[in-house]
């Protein structure tokens, strides 16, 4: 029996459907999420004048905004920060969630951005919701053609630049007070610059100790990269050899699949008496620690698997063995290199009000 075409009811749905072919030739079978016959019809309509009118005249259809977070999401669904990126998407629904991709202007990034500060959010809290909003926006101008234009979206100045890193002594005294497990992932973190869950999916296929250097298959970026193994670093993986076929780090003989920034980790910066430090942290410090000891920014950026300069350009203050000899300019002894231009200009003037 063929399928009735238009709007219809099935057997097995107090709901409408429908079941038409679409001016631009394109064949669409759904639900109309309605049980009344006269808001399906004006569902049909408006699937039939917004195809007519891409069709014959370039008009776009009015997409909404909870239609590219659903499409959004699906493309985002195998990223780590996925739940990240849904809870940011749940918070601008009451702002956005009633507009169409068009409505989206520079008035409503401005009530986004004054509701946020408001409720107490931080510049740099504001700025990852800026973010989505202008990479969604973006996605659906240049990879969907959803739409023609986009708002310009500047992100908040004022943002905070997290820079926390540990000296040696502090570093020392918090491996003393972890257990085993815990000490050996913050070794390996602070000889290798890794994140945490590069290291606890570190797999003994992916580490070759004789030529010193392990592949990492599970980066931030999802891209595989490389990491050179240093003495510090092959000590710690020769430490672990033997406690798991597959893993390299694990806890009590199995794998470690949670947060490492646990109870394990919370006791033990208290123990060490450091405050306001995360794992990640870790990689900070291991930044720093190169900076300082004379690494370039390109050669960190290519160790720590950056994948822009400037990403890197934030630990450039902690080196300044390029500024040596500008320093040395005035030291003392030097003082003939400078030009008293000052005193010059002041003995001129005096002159000529002498005279």
């Amino acid at each position: 029996m063929a399928r009735e075409t238009g709007i219809y009811r099935r057997p097995d749905s107090s709901l409408w459907w429908i079941n038409t072919t679409l001016p631009n030739g394109k064949r669409i079978r759904q639900s109309a999420g309605t049980e009344h016959r006269e808001e399906a019809e004006a569902l049909l309509a408006k699937l039939k004048l917004d195809s007519y009118r891409e069709t014959h005249f370039g008009i776009k259809p009015q997409r909404s905004w909870q239609e590219a977070v659903v499409r959004y999401l699906a493309i985002k669904s195998a990223l780590r920060s996925y739940r990240d990126v849904q809870r940011i998407c749940r918070m601008l629904d009451p702002y956005l969630g009633h507009k169409t991709l068009n409505q989206i202007n520079g008035d409503a990034i401005w009530s986004i951005v004054q509701g946020q500060l408001k409720h107490g959010n931080k510049p740099a809290t504001v700025n990852r919701y800026l973010a989505l909003i202008r990479n969604l926006l973006k996605t659906a101008r240049d990879e969907w053609q959803w739409i023609d234009s986009i708002p310009k979206i500047r992100l908040l100045p004022g943002e905070v630049e997290r820079d926390r890193w540990l000296n040696r002594e502090e570093a020392d005294r918090l491996i003393s007070v972890c257990p085993e497990h815990l000490a050996a992932l913050i070794r390996f973190a602070l000889a290798t610059g890794c994140r945490a869950r590069e290291i606890t999916g570190l797999e003994w296929n992916r580490v070759d100790l004789q030529r010193g250097t392990a592949w990492l298959n599970q980066t931030k970026n999802g891209t595989p990269r490389g990491v050179p193994l240093n003495r510090d670093a092959i000590a710690v993986l020769e430490e672990q050899r033997g406690k798991h076929p597959k893993f390299c780090f694990t806890y009590r003989g199995e794998p470690i699949r949670w947060d490492v920034t646990n109870t394990a980790w919370q006791t033990a910066t208290m123990k060490a008496e450091i405050e306001d430090f995360r794992f990640h942290d870790l990689r900070h410090t291991w930044a720093s620690w190169h900076r300082q000891a004379g690494t370039s920014c390109d050669e960190l950026k290519d160790l720590g698997g950056w994948k822009s300069r400037s990403m890197v350009d934030r630990y450039a203050k902690f080196a300044t063995e390029n500024l040596t000899v500008a320093a040395a300019r005035i030291e003392n002894g030097k003082g003939g290199n400078v030009i008293e231009m000052s005193r010059f200009c002041h003995g001129q003037k005096s002159k000529r009000a002498s005279a």
